[in-house]
């Protein structure tokens, strides 16, 4: 069993890499940029580029995508050629060759809209019923490029689960509030309680979804650590989270001694339950564990985060943060 990893020379994909390798299956790393994970360079938006590198595989684990840094630097047919078309092309030629599944590596952004509720309003549980509203061009193409995975799966009977993931990158906060008001750590952090997810817990979501795509057939699933809130927690967290984590964790004195401080409000709360429950799903980090290390004086996340290390977006610099931002 042959697995194509797509977007190989990117931060999952390294990751989704190096942990088949370390399990000794077999796999084939595809990126448009070289790097040692990956030996087929190329593409995807080039039909003729993904039915070369789909020969042989049993399995596609499709990470290869613009993010969301992209937006203002990218134009938005860049967007669509690459999430839409690109993922169009491998699901044809994995189709053609008879894989067996394909998971899609999607993103909580197709919320967008969605999870932004006016200041002082109660933060926004997010599950996979509430509708998404993307806000921009990577999450119109995410979502676009979910629907055709749909769409594939209808037509052609070929297993396509969806993995909408939180945030897991090591690169600085895009937000210039954060990065100058939080230790960037700190930050990472805090976001475990409702946006954030470890790499090493995106990686084995992937392989779970790998081993039940052929018995679920569709489905989208929410990858994030699993949150301490609950909902009745929202419309407090939207005011002052900091009241509310303190009656789930007793993290205030490991806070004072490193100097950190939680957002003072949190305006959503991603919910892993859908996944836990069909996937299989064990996330191994979340803000209670990542806590109990830092007591320790522990790394809070898994190795495999500072083994990968940061990748960044560009190859350029920008003086006013990691990538430009376009609201």
């Amino acid at each position: 069993m042959t697995i194509l990893v797509t977007g190989a020379s990117g931060h999952l994909g390294e990751a989704l890499c190096r942990t088949l390798e370390a399990e000794g299956r077999a796999y084939k790393g595809a990126d448009i940029k070289s790097g040692p994970y990956t030996s087929e360079a190329g593409d995807i938006a080039d039909p003729d580029f993904a039915a070369r590198i789909m020969k042989g595989a049993s399995a596609v684990l499709h990470a290869a995508t613009l993010h969301k840094p992209h937006v203002a630097t990218h134009s938005m047919q860049a967007f669509v050629d690459t999430n839409i078309t690109g993922t169009l092309n491998l699901l044809d030629a994995a189709v053609r060759e008879g894989v067996e599944s394909f998971i899609f590596t999607s993103t909580t952004s197709t919320f967008g809209e969605a999870m932004r509720p006016a200041k002082g309003s109660p933060a926004v549980l997010v599950t996979e019923d509430l509708p998404p509203i993307p806000k921009n061009i990577y999450g119109v193409t995410k979502l676009a490029a979910e629907n055709i995975c749909r769409l594939v799966h209808k037509k052609h009977k070929l297993p396509c689960l969806v993995l909408r993931t939180s945030r897991f990158f090591p690169e600085d906060d895009d937000s210039a509030v954060i990065r100058n008001g939080y230790d960037d750590l700190n930050a990472k952090v805090n976001e475990l309680t409702y946006r954030r997810v470890d790499i090493a817990d995106v990686v084995s979501a992937h392989m779970r979804a790998l081993e039940r795509a052929g018995d679920i057939g569709f489905g989208r699933y929410i990858i994030s650590a699993t949150t301490p809130f609950q909902t009745g927690d929202l419309e407090e967290l939207g005011r002052d989270a900091p009241a509310v984590l303190k009656s789930y964790a007793d993290y205030e004195g490991e806070y004072a001694r490193r100097g950190w401080r939680m957002f003072d409000a949190l305006d959503r709360v991603y919910v892993n339950d859908l996944a836990r429950k069909e996937l299989g799903w064990k996330p191994e980090t979340d803000f209670v564990t990542a806590l109990e290390r830092l007591k320790r004086d522990e790394y809070p996340f898994h190795p495999l985060k500072a083994a990968i290390g940061k990748k960044g977006y560009h190859d350029q610099v920008f003086e006013d943060g990691p990538f430009p931002v376009d609201e």
